[in-house]
C-alpha cells in the first residue's frame, strides 16, 4: 500500500512539475510577442514623427550583463540604477541629437544577450546604421565572444553598417581582467574604434555615441560626394530598414 502511494505521488509530482513548465513556458512565449508587438507599434509612431533630417538605427549588441541597458538608460535619460534585470527580447528608446548641422534621430535598440533570444534580436539587425558592440572589462567570457558577434553583424546587417567597440565598467578597477591594451589591440585587429566607458559614473557614455553617428555621417557624405544625384533624394530620408536596399548603400 505504501509503495502504491509513494508511486502515486510520485507521478502526481511529476504531472504538477510539467503543468508548471508548460505554463512557464508559455507565458515566456506571451512575454516575447507583447515586447515585439509593443516595439513594432512604437516605431510606427516614431516614424511619423517628420521632424528630423535622418534616423539611424543604432543596436547595442554584446553578451548578458555588460551593461547595454545602464548605458542605454545613461545616455538617453541621464539616469543610472544597478537594479536592472536581464533585457527580454528587445526594446528601444529615442534621442534627437545635432551632428555635422544636421537634426538627426537615435533609435537604439537594446538587445537581450542571452542565447535564447538570438533569433529575435538578430532580425532587429536589418536596416542598422551602427552598432555598439559591448563587453564587460570585468568579465573574460564578454570580452571573448566579440569575435562571434562581429560575425553576427556580417551575416545579418548590411556590410556598411558602422561599428564601435567598447569595453564598459571600466569604473571597477579592482575587478577588471581585461586590459585597455587588450581590448585596443583586438579593436585594433577588428578594424574597430575602441572605447572604454562607464555608465555608473557617465564616462565616455555621450561620446562613443557622437562618435558612432559622426562616423555614419562621414560615410554618408563620402557616398554623396562620389555621386551628387544623391543629394537632393537623401535630404529628410529616414535611414532605417524600410529604406530601399539601393538608396541604403547610398546613405550609410
Amino acid at each position: 500500500m505504501y509503495k502504491i502511494l509513494q508511486v502515486t505521488c510520485t507521478e502526481n509530482v511529476k504531472r504538477i512539475s510539467s503543468l508548471f513548465c508548460y505554463r512557464i513556458v508559455l507565458l515566456h512565449i506571451h512575454l516575447l510577442l507583447h515586447t515585439m508587438a509593443a516595439g513594432q507599434d512604437r516605431w510606427q509612431k516614431d516614424a511619423a514623427d517628420q521632424n528630423f533630417d535622418y534616423m539611424f538605427k543604432i543596436l547595442i549588441i554584446g553578451n548578458s550583463s555588460v551593461g547595454k541597458t545602464s548605458f542605454l538608460f545613461r545616455y538617453a535619460e541621464d539616469a543610472f540604477t544597478s537594479a536592472f534585470v536581464s533585457t527580454v527580447g528587445i526594446d528601444f528608446k529615442v534621442k534627437t541629437v545635432f551632428r555635422q548641422d544636421k537634426r538627426v534621430k537615435l533609435q537604439i535598440w537594446d538587445t537581450a544577450g542571452q542565447e535564447r533570444y538570438r533569433t529575435i534580436t538578430t532580425a532587429y539587425y536589418r536596416g542598422a546604421m551602427g552598432f555598439i558592440l559591448m563587453y564587460d572589462v570585468t568579465n573574460e567570457e564578454s570580452f571573448n565572444s566579440v569575435r562571434d558577434w562581429v560575425t553576427q553583424i556580417k551575416t545579418y546587417s548590411w556590410d556598411n553598417a558602422q561599428v564601435v567597440l567598447v569595453g564598459n565598467k571600466c569604473d571597477m578597477e579592482d575587478e577588471r581582467v581585461v586590459s585597455t591594451e587588450r581590448g585596443k589591440q583586438l579593436s585594433d585587429q577588428l578594424g574597430l574604434e575602441f572605447f572604454e566607458t562607464s555608465a555608473k559614473e557617465n564616462l565616455n557614455v555621450k561620446v562613443v555615441f557622437e562618435r558612432l553617428v559622426d562616423i555614419i555621417c562621414d560615410k554618408m557624405s563620402e557616398s554623396l560626394d562620389s555621386d551628387p544625384s544623391l543629394v537632393s533624394a537623401s535630404k529628410g530620408t529616414r535611414l532605417n530598414e524600410h529604406t530601399s536596399s539601393t538608396n541604403a548603400n547610398c546613405q550609410c
